[in-house]
């Protein structure tokens, strides 16, 4: 009976030997956390989107008390939150350029030609890997919604031409839109840098305009109306170099035969987005 009683015996010497080294060593070991992190959490929005840089806000609150980070990096915060967090540590704010979420095609169910009826699930990564959607052009948008689903902030939604229109309003710019995706077609852009190419097929001259109305058919005349070396074609697509230090003006629009490069005041589309509608701003802002 007596032997039945040893192991157990051992086995509670044991959990209380290692529960004394535990305690001992969070004694004289555990790392103080500084309160300042609990406080400049609690400021921050707690959206956890990533888009800092960081995994979430407590990770980014811990930045900014070691002062690596500055608080208008949070691109979720308003200004009276950054202000707020900025007091707290007293710390410069900083400057922090806003972006939004920006798609790399304007080959909209207007626009983009269809060869084939997709039948399938509702998915833009499955129709890329079937049939890529039925549309001719395959390098541009499928239009399925992957993106506006994966956006967590509501700021993407499908218009009524086929395309995923973001709420500049709403963008955080924390890039899930861009890994959602299988096109690769959505940039985080600068707000402030208004002259956008929305193209992505490398086709050029009628091939390109085979596939769709306002794909950019590699003309060059925005090349050569926009300050030297801003614009650069590249693989048939006008590249916009913003460190070529020449201005960015709407000039290098305004002989796009298709519109397919576009000055961006605000949404880059609307729902009454069209090929028409981008002519006649064109025209509108030569006269």
């Amino acid at each position: 009976m007596s032997g039945l009683l040893v192991a157990p015996a051992i086995m509670a010497g044991l959990g209380l030997f290692f529960s004394v080294i535990l305690a001992v060593a969070y004694r004289f070991l555990k790392v103080v956390e500084d309160p300042r992190i609990e406080e400049t959490e609690m400021l921050l929005p707690g959206s956890n989107c990533g888009a800092c840089g960081q995994p979430g806000c407590h990770a980014f609150a811990e930045k900014l008390v070691l002062g690596t980070l500055k608080p208008s990096q949070c691109t979720v915060a308003s200004a009276d939150t950054i202000d707020a967090v900025a007091d707290l540590l007293d710390v410069d704010p900083g400057q922090q350029e806003r972006r939004v979420a920006r798609l790399r095609c304007a080959g909209g169910k207007n626009q983009a030609y269809q060869i084939a009826e997709y039948r399938g699930f509702e998915n833009c990564r499955a129709a890329a890997s079937v049939s890529g959607g039925g549309k001719g052009c395959s390098w541009g948008c499928l239009g399925l919604g992957d993106c506006g689903i994966a956006c967590d902030f509501d700021a993407i939604h499908l218009n009524r031409n086929g395309l995923p229109e973001v709420d500049i309003d709403k963008c955080t710019a924390c890039g899930d839109c861009v890994e959602a995706c299988p096109r690769n077609l959505f940039v985080l852009a600068p707000l402030a840098q208004k002259l956008f190419v929305q193209c992505s097929t490398p086709l050029r001259g009628d091939a390109a305009m085979a596939l769709c109305k306002v794909a950019c058919d590699a003309c060059g005349r925005c090349a050569a109306d926009a300050a030297q070396g801003l614009i650069q074609m590249v693989e048939n697509l006008p590249l916009v170099d913003y460190s070529a230090g020449g201005p960015a003006l709407p000039d290098a629009t305004f002989r796009c035969p298709t519109g397919a490069i576009q000055w961006l005041e605000g949404p880059q589309f609307t729902d009454q987005g069209s090929a028409m509608t981008r002519r006649e701003n064109r025209y509108a802002q030569l006269h």
